[in-house]
């Protein structure tokens, strides 16, 4: 009778969202949470305590040495995403990385190259990708009951958390634009992105995204760290239905309407030309209430030990983060229209000589060490 195999995972980065992580490797089966690392040794402390059968390490290439890893977990910050990840991979070891995957264009196609030459599993973070509210939107898109989706519109809005090394769009807009490429099944060709930074300056704290496809479909999002209220909500608006999705919500999150405008298809003077407006019901389908992030951790145990293509791939991380390019871009055009393919292929130039330098010269992972989420 052969033995089931057991993923052993290590978690660099302890801070805002890696406990989460730990915490939930350490729970499902197919795996052991075989090692923490962090650079604050309080932080480690009470970890150890939690989880008292892990191997707590400040030194990220110590960690990798000895503890005998299959996998490892990336959650500190954006910066240190890809030389963490590119190290445990050449290190042999399978890869989750939080959102964003990378800093930019060059260093998601490094990993991704890494991780197909060393036959390994790379996954992004996206974590609302894996809920099912998310997967049930999915799929009524898919039906066709919506009928043609005309716009989406998405806002995730809150009191903060502030960060000092990226914006409000590379902070929580990474989230909507997952869900919606998810929901659309499509990158879309352009971006314009106008923010402000209201508390430290140089780092938009309020933005607006607006994201052109080219089959003619339109999506927004609206992030921000100064609104008073938490909110988390999309609208999938179709030719003949219409989604709210509300993340706050605790069981209602999805309401189907059945709402919409119809035009008249003929008609020979103006007066004739009326827009019919359907009211009818709005209807709330039940979900399953499992955790996204358990769903997500046990998607990546299953991939990292079958070698199946994970649903949020490298490949999804790399079209995030193009986006996320033009972002950039655009803000500093002040809200210019950006292509996003004009942008990554400009910034993947700009980047190749530092990327050849990392692979060449620098970047050694004897040099790399644990950072934690502020």
């Amino acid at each position: 009778m052969s033995m089931q195999r057991v993923l052993t995972v290590g978690v660099v980065g302890l801070g805002y969202w890696g406990p989460n992580l730990a915490r939930n490797f350490e729970q499902l089966p197919g795996c052991r949470l075989g090692a923490l690392c962090d650079l604050d040794p309080e932080r480690l402390e009470k970890m150890r305590r939690l989880y008292p059968d892990a191997a707590c390490y400040v030194s990220f290439n110590q960690m990798l040495e000895e503890a005998n890893l299959d996998a490892v977990v990336v959650a500190t910050p954006v910066h240190q995403h890809f030389p963490l990840g590119k190290a445990a991979m050449l290190a042999g070891k399978h890869v989750l990385i939080e959102k964003p995957l990378a800093s930019n264009t060059a260093e998601c196609e490094e990993l991704i190259a890494l991780a197909e030459r060393c036959e390994l599993t790379l996954m992004v973070g996206h974590i609302f990708v894996y809920s099912a509210a998310v997967q049930m939107i999915r799929r009524i898109i898919d039906s066709g009951d919506l009928g043609e989706i005309r716009y989406i519109n998405s806002q995730r809005l809150s009191l903060g958390l502030f960060h000092n090394d990226i914006n409000v769009v590379w902070d929580l807009a990474p989230h909507d634009l997952s869900m919606i490429l998810y929901l659309l099944g499509r990158s879309p060709g352009a971006v314009n992105c106008q923010g402000h930074a209201n508390i430290t300056p140089g780092i938009e704290d309020v933005a607006n995204v607006s994201l052109s496809f080219e089959c003619g479909r339109f999506a927004t999002i609206q992030s921000s760290w100064l609104e008073p209220r938490k909110v988390r909500q999309m609208t999938i608006v179709g030719s003949r239905q219409m989604i709210v999705y509300d993340d706050i919500e605790p069981l209602e999150k999805i309401r189907i309407h059945d709402t919409r405008i119809e035009r008249p298809p003929h008609y020979e003077t103006f007066g004739e030309f009326q827009y019919t407006y359907h009211y009818g019901d709005s209807f709330i389908p039940r979900l399953e209430q499992i955790e996204p992030l358990r769903q997500m951790c046990q998607h990546f145990i299953a991939c990292s030990l079958s070698g199946a293509p994970p649903l949020s791939s490298g490949e999804s991380g790399l079209e995030v983060v193009k986006i996320l390019e033009a972002c950039s871009k655009s803000l500093k055009a002040n809200g210019g229209l950006i292509s996003i393919t004009e942008t990554s292929q400009e910034h993947r130039s700009l980047s190749g000589v530092m990327v050849a330098r990392r692979v060449n010269g620098g970047g050694n992972p004897g040099e790399l060490h644990a950072t934690r989420v502020v």
